[in-house]
């Protein structure tokens, strides 16, 4: 497939960013299944409190596409989760969580989804569990079903689920973060859209409520209808008055045409939509759907990260690790 040039904005990181790393042999987790259905859009999530490992996912009959449930109205996606209290050695059965966490709004969508990637746990009292989610809702008679993102919220360790309420129309896959602005947590969310950039919204209830949407231009989507992108918080490198306690990564396909040139963008002023950088190039070439999780720190001191994407016109799935320092050195020269 011929490449078009990534966009001039886009700098590359070195060629030793990438730190050597150990997998152990590929397991599928057989018990993430119903009978009769597909599981798609995994979502995992540890609850650091209890130690169990959930792993979220929908499950769809048969062959039923989305598109399928679009175009009749009718929702056949099921909400289901798998948990492990032994860091994934051994999976629960499958709980279906359909009716108790969405109830008789489901009649009202014609398909949703979680995720994909991974949740969050707030640092909340109760240490509450998030779960982004998108529905497709039958706001019109006859008019094409319209995307909103949301969150399922759980305020005792995934016992019960609730339904949050809808961030702005023409939102889909999305995650969250949390962080501290002052003496207040805010949770904001990263939605793909199909306008052209990302869209995000900030919650001060832990995701139960968000408020008006913003259209983050420096974060843009290939058209036509975008991709999914990986956000994640973590401590600042940086102390002292006025210096936000934690700053935002996100990841997502840098090209302005198609789904290539996988590129990370820093936030050191979160929320703020205009304080997004420009693009650091992780990956060239085609990729996808990625996923971000904070590891602590580099050999050279700095926040460490993994990123797990898709590549090769979905044929691989590719680990890589980059620490910010090496994808961000300008943030540590003399202020």
């Amino acid at each position: 497939m011929q490449l078009l040039a990534p966009s001039p904005a886009v700098s590359r990181l070195p060629s030793s960013f990438s730190l050597p790393t150990q997998w152990q042999a590929q397991e599928v987790v057989a018990q993430a299944r119903l009978d009769g259905h597909r599981s798609m859009n995994p979502c995992p999530l540890y609850d650091a409190q209890t130690g169990t490992l959930f792993l979220f996912f929908i499950a769809i009959p048969g062959q039923v596409t989305e598109q399928q449930q679009l175009q009749t109205r009718a929702n056949v996606t099921r909400l289901c989760q798998v948990t492990s209290t032994d860091h994934g050695r051994t999976w629960s059965s499958p709980r279906d969580l359909t009716d108790a966490a969405i109830g008789p709004a489901y009649r009202e969508w014609s398909t949703f989804a979680v995720g994909p990637g991974h949740c969050l746990q707030l640092h909340d009292r109760a240490r509450s569990l998030v779960v982004p989610a998108y529905a497709y809702r039958k706001l019109h008679p006859i008019q094409r079903p319209i995307p909103s993102a949301f969150c399922f919220l759980s305020h005792d360790h995934g016992r019960t689920w609730a339904r949050g309420h809808f961030v702005a129309q023409d939102t889909l896959e999305c995650q969250v973060a949390e962080v501290e602005t002052g003496e207040q947590r805010v949770v904001t969310l990263n939605a793909r859209s199909h306008l052209r950039a990302r869209v995000q919204a900030q919650s001060t209830n832990d995701g139960l409520d968000f408020q008006e949407s913003q259209l983050v231009k420096k974060l843009v989507e290939p058209p036509p209808q975008g991709c999914q992108g990986s956000v994640i918080s973590f401590p600042s490198p940086r102390s002292g008055p006025g210096s936000p306690a934690q700053w935002l990564l996100y990841t997502h396909p840098t090209h302005s045409w198609q789904r290539a040139d996988l590129g990370a963008y820093l936030n050191p002023r979160p929320p703020a939509p205009e304080a997004w950088s420009e693009p650091v190039l992780l990956a060239k070439g085609s990729c996808a759907y990625s996923d971000l999780q904070s590891m602590g720190t580099g050999p050279d001191g700095s926040p460490l990260f993994g990123c797990l994407y898709e590549a090769n016109d979905y044929e691989e799935i590719v680990f890589l690790m980059f620490t910010l320092k090496q994808a961000f050195p300008a943030e540590y020269l003399p202020q």
